[in-house]
């Protein structure tokens, strides 16, 4: 759900603007995701980038490779243990994102996709203020990169239907309650929109 009421039109300057799109590599998007069937997200994931692209803007995959064995995996203590023995294609992007010719390819090694990456040095090197977020999960990867970009003073945008999750109520308590607080919410169309009037 899109927060209501009394929302502000997105406005946005492109070539102040990148596309940051979380974890849409083949290990992740091979089961199904909710409430947005991962196709749908791919093919909204493309109509952004072509059309932010079109106007300048930056294009910015990113993928997580926790490397041979878990080898690069977070090691800190934790009750749910992570994922076992991943499937050598884990950490490939889908095709269809390499070939929108990306800007910067960033692999991270945690959910956020700022810490211990050059995804803010490049952000700001290239003049970028605005970050249009997408991806999956959406209150993992996704919501944790809005969190560090937030800190970071980036103008955040989620674009609410070019995310998914592992469960409909997760997208939802993430969209509703977290992420209103450290960005602005949207959908494809509204950005979409957007940029054909920039």
């Amino acid at each position: 759900m899109i927060p209501s009421g009394d929302v502000v039109a997105l406005e946005l300057a492109p070539r102040k603007t990148a596309l940051v799109m979380i974890d849409l590599q083949k290990g992740i998007l091979s089961a199904p995701r909710l409430p947005h069937a991962v196709e749908d997200v791919i093919d909204r994931n493309l109509a952004l980038a072509r059309a932010l692209k079109a106007k300048g803007g930056k294009i910015v995959p990113v993928r997580v490779d926790f490397g041979p064995g878990g080898s690069l995996a977070p090691k800190g203590a934790i009750d749910a243990a992570p994922l076992g023995d991943l499937p050598a294609d884990f950490a490939e992007l889908r095709p269809e994102m390499l070939a929108l010719s990306p800007d910067l390819i960033v692999v991270k090694r945690q959910w956020g996709a700022f810490h211990g990456t050059d995804l803010d040095l490049y952000l700001r090197r290239s003049g970028i203020t605005t970050v249009l977020l997408t991806g999956v999960a959406t209150n993992m990867g996704v919501e944790s990169t809005a969190r560090e970009g937030w800190s970071l003073g980036y103008n955040m945008v989620v674009i609410e239907d070019a995310c998914s999750t592992f469960s409909a109520e997760w997208h939802a308590f993430a969209i509703d309650n977290i992420l209103p607080r450290i960005a602005r919410v949207r959908s494809t169309a509204e950005t979409l929109d957007a940029l054909e009037a920039a």
